[in-house]
Parts: C-alpha cells; sequence; structure tokens
C-alpha cells in the first residue's frame, strides 16, 4: 500500500511540473507577446519576466521590438528619360502594432513577401518621374526620403512603421553596360587618334624649323669656311711671295718636290724613263736650270 501511494505522488509531482511548464512563459526584454486561445488573441505582453496562461487552452506568439530588415530582389526600372536602371534595395522597419502585424501578416517572412511588391511599387512610381543623372546625385536622398514616406503609408495596414529605404546599388543592365563602354572606348579611340595628329603636326612643324635651321647654319658655316680659305689662301700666296723674293733657288726646289711628291704619292708607283726634265734637275743628271731672274748653277 505505501509502495503504490509513492508511486501515485510520483505520477503526481510530474503531471503537476508538466501542468506548471504549460501555465508558464517568459517574455524577452526585445520581445512582446500575444497570448492566444483557441488561435484567437486574448491580450498582449509588453512587460519582460515570468508570465501564466491556461495550459492547453492558450499558446503565445512572440513578436519582435528590434528593428527588422527587409532585403529586396534587384528591380530593373524606367527613369523619365527612357533609361534603363538596374536598383538593389533594403528597407528598415519596427512592429508598432502587434495585434494588427499578427492578423495581417502573422509572421515575419510573409511580411517580407506582402511589403516587396510595395516597395518596388514605389521605387518605379519615384524614380520614373525623374531623369537618371538626378539619382546619382545629392538629390538622391531627397528620393528614398519620399520613397519611405510613400511606403510607411501603404505599410501602416500591416501593423509596422517602415523606417527607411535605401538603394545599395544603383546600375544599368548588362547590354546597356556593354553599348556604354563600347561607346567610351570608341570616344576614347577618337581622343588618341586626335592627339597623335596633334602630335605628328607638331613633330612636322618642329622637324621643318630645325632643318631650316640646319640648313641656314651649314650655309653660314660654308661661308664662313669659304671667307676663311680665301684669307688662308691669301696668307699663303703672302708667305710663298715672300719665300720666293728672300730665296728664289730654294722656293723653286720645294715647290718642285711637291710637284713630286703629288705627282709620284704611292709607294707603288714607279717612273719609266729617261731621268731628264724639270722633275729631275735637282738630282745631279743635268744642268739645273736657274729660275728667272738668277743664273743657272750647275748640279753637284
Amino acid at each position: 500500500m505505501n509502495r503504490f501511494s509513492g508511486v501515485a505522488l510520483v505520477i503526481v509531482a510530474l503531471i503537476a511540473v508538466f501542468i506548471l511548464s504549460q501555465s508558464t512563459f517568459t517574455v524577452d526584454p526585445s520581445e512582446r507577446v500575444l497570448v492566444l486561445r483557441l488561435g484567437k488573441p486574448v491580450r498582449r505582453l509588453d512587460d519582460p519576466g515570468l508570465h501564466l496562461k491556461l495550459p492547453f487552452f492558450e499558446e503565445y506568439e512572440k513578436i519582435s521590438k528590434r528593428v527588422l530588415s527587409v532585403e529586396g530582389s534587384q528591380q530593373e526600372l524606367l527613369t523619365h528619360d527612357q533609361k534603363r536602371v538596374v536598383v538593389d534595395y533594403f528597407a528598415r522597419y519596427r512592429i508598432e502594432d502587434p495585434l494588427l502585424f499578427y492578423q495581417s501578416v502573422r509572421s515575419e517572412d510573409v511580411l517580407e513577401q506582402r511589403l516587396q511588391p510595395v516597395i518596388a511599387s514605389q521605387l518605379r512610381r519615384v524614380l520614373g518621374n525623374v531623369e537618371m543623372s538626378r539619382i546619382l546625385t545629392k538629390e538622391r536622398a531627397d528620393l528614398m526620403q519620399q520613397i519611405t514616406a510613400a511606403v510607411d503609408t501603404e505599410a501602416k495596414g500591416f501593423g509596422i512603421a517602415v523606417l527607411d529605404v535605401r538603394m545599395k546599388r544603383v546600375d544599368l543592365p548588362q547590354e546597356n553596360s556593354q553599348a556604354i563602354f563600347l561607346r567610351m572606348q570608341t570616344q576614347r579611340n577618337q581622343e588618341a587618334t586626335r592627339i597623335r595628329a596633334e602630335g605628328d603636326r607638331e613633330k612636322q612643324t618642329v622637324q621643318a624649323e630645325a632643318d631650316k635651321q640646319r640648313v641656314v647654319i651649314v650655309a653660314e658655316a660654308q661661308k664662313q669656311g669659304e671667307i676663311l680659305r680665301g684669307e688662308g689662301d691669301g696668307q699663303a700666296t703672302a708667305i710663298y711671295n715672300d719665300a720666293y723674293g728672300r730665296d728664289p733657288a730654294f722656293f723653286d726646289f720645294y715647290r718642285s718636290m711637291q710637284a713630286l711628291t703629288t705627282g709620284l704619292s704611292s709607294d707603288t708607283t714607279t717612273y719609266v724613263g729617261p731621268a731628264t726634265g724639270d722633275f729631275f734637275r735637282y738630282f745631279g743628271l743635268q744642268p739645273t736650270k736657274a729660275p728667272s731672274g738668277g743664273s743657272a748653277a750647275p748640279a753637284q
């Protein structure tokens, strides 16, 4: 009998523990809780700590107090100047009305699916009324404020407040990017061709000026050389005349040796013939004729 009472006591204790576990739950400071009775919300709990509920009949749904985010998929939009752009965006929101949030979307995943089309629609509406160039300037912040306000108004029905909508990236479609790159390449090639043409023209100008200066310098040098040669020839003639006047016989001998050097300049030159004539008169083979104005002297 005592053993049966002990087992019954243990079973009762286990049932009590189980019922107690089904009757209590905790609320985190970063959360709010909706208590549901047979699937219908009956009360809302915002205070953190331990709370009670009816076991088996009541359940609870935790709803975050934090700022949450929605990562949107890329959207291809058409701007006012008929330019196609690809926009990548995200949004920040906070759940303001847990009951309305639960009744309308129930979970964050469902909210993300419902909110993305709203954001995409407002992006098309606002960006479709401006030129693409304005999206790439400081005016972009004002455009995002307009989009945020419009999305927040539509999202009130979900029990949330949209705090911010931002564009992470704004790109051109792939085919447009290729066309722009080709146009930029063509422009750069044209610019390079223009610069090379200007360089060639400048080169020809400089080269023509240099050739002109070279011709002038060479002509001036030739002129100066002719003048110096003429002066040298005049000085040489004066020296020769002075030498001839001092010693006509030696001058005649010197000029005769110069004629021989010029006439028989190579080591391989051979003279075949009689040793007569004016070239040989100083070799002692025949009488030497005195130059004009002097007397003849026999060769030694």
